[in-house]
């Protein structure tokens, strides 16, 4: 009688960072385990960020999660507790060696979630080919910052979810996070001082620029010759490869804003596991081959990914590869805001972008902008499964 072939399906994001690591790892995995077979499906960037796992874990065995679906996922059990599935010897290694808070953006009510296998934040990136042909410094401080925008020379990602994570960066980086009390979102004084900075940049910043994310602002800047430089969007090691665009990126830390260098939104990918698992044994094997220390140093980083291990962050082989981007960047992975994680958050998340960007556009009344984050964020702490 011949052996019992297992299927497994995933689903992850359009992107070489998301998808070929991932399938790469999903064919290396079974080739060592015949018989098995792991089919990886991608969504687009924003589907990634938008639609609920809960949907998700019915069609699929494997997901690529972001984690501020993790109090979701802790309140409705779409997704598995895995510290109850994998063994303590990776659990440990992976709290040991953790990439900022990557790790412990996936725990939630005494149990991790997902696995950190990719780690990100927003960081500055350059086109140092063209900075030094019109003979500029690397921006170090937000009034530099500034002085280049009115050249017309940065491009930022503009979109809502993006600029939701630069409010959230300006008011950390100034000394308050959002979303912990429970009467507002921000205190007014620091909520008035975030919007004015982000309108006074968003004056000068290119309209393009407001349908650009991350993907798209790395995209313009390395075929086209329009931009030197991006402040703040979501690092990805693919564009300081060589070969991968038309002009490779030099990734690195951020401005400050007195003395503080900005505290950007921690975001990268998380792998879960549903809870409608067709063969729980081989998804938790195959995390497990994920998210290894081996595997984040070599197949997943050589094949587009941009790993969740701080082992392969430090590492020489790594950072040759992608022009030392890793290393240059881990201080502001180290330093970043984790986003709120309750279960509601989602629903402001998905609305409290577009009036922000709107007011970075075209200005307008930033108090009246404030109530309304005020009445988002309320009727989010309300939100029911």
């Amino acid at each position: 009688m011949a052996a019992e072939y297992i299927n497994l399906n995933g689903i992850t994001w359009n992107h070489s960072r998301g998808f070929t690591s991932i399938v790469a790892m999903a064919q290396r995995f079974c080739e060592l385990n015949p018989g098995t077979d792991i089919e990886w499906k991608k969504r687009s960037l924003q589907a990634f960020a938008d639609e609920p796992i809960g949907e998700l874990a019915k069609r699929f065995d494997l997901l690529i999660i972001d984690h501020p679906w993790t109090g979701f996922a802790a309140r409705t059990g779409a997704i598995l507790p895995l510290d109850k599935y994998l063994s303590k010897e990776l659990m440990d290694n992976l709290a040991a060696n953790p990439v900022g808070k990557s790790h412990e953006s996936y725990a939630y009510d005494g149990h991790q979630w997902a696995l950190a296998i990719d780690a990100a934040t927003p960081v500055a990136a350059t086109r140092l080919d063209l900075l030094e042909n019109e003979g500029l410094g690397i921006p170090q401080t937000w009034d530099d910052l500034m002085l280049l925008a009115k050249k017309g020379k940065v491009a930022i990602p503009g979109i809502p979810q993006d600029t939701l994570m630069s409010f959230y960066m300006i008011c950390s980086t100034m000394g308050e996070d959002v979303c912990v009390s429970p009467d507002h979102v921000i205190s007014r004084e620091m909520g008035l001082k975030a919007l004015d900075m982000l309108r006074d940049l968003g004056q000068y910043i290119a309209a393009e620029s407001y349908n650009f994310n991350p993907i798209q602002v790395y995209e313009a800047m390395t075929r086209t010759d329009k931009y030197v430089y991006s402040p703040f969007a979501y690092g990805y090691t693919n564009y300081s490869r060589k070969g991968y665009a038309r002009k490779p990126l030099k990734f690195h830390d951020m401005v400050a804003i007195n003395g503080q260098k900005l505290i950007t939104t921690l975001g990268g990918t998380g792998l879960a596991i549903s809870e409608h698992c067709k063969n729980l044994e081989v998804a938790t094997k195959f995390a497990e081959f994920v998210a290894s220390e081996a595997s984040q140093k070599t197949i997943y980083f050589d094949n587009g990914g941009q790993p969740g291990h701080r082992a392969a962050w430090t590492d020489t082989h790594t950072n040759s590869v992608c022009n030392d981007f890793l290393k240059d960047t881990l201080p502001a992975l180290d330093r970043a805001f984790l986003r709120p994680r309750y279960h509601g958050h989602m629903f402001f998340q998905d609305r409290a972008g577009a009036p922000i960007r709107e007011y970075m556009m075209k200005g307008g009344n930033p108090k009246t902008l404030l109530d309304q984050l005020d009445t988002l964020y309320h009727e989010s702490l309300k939100q029911k499964i």
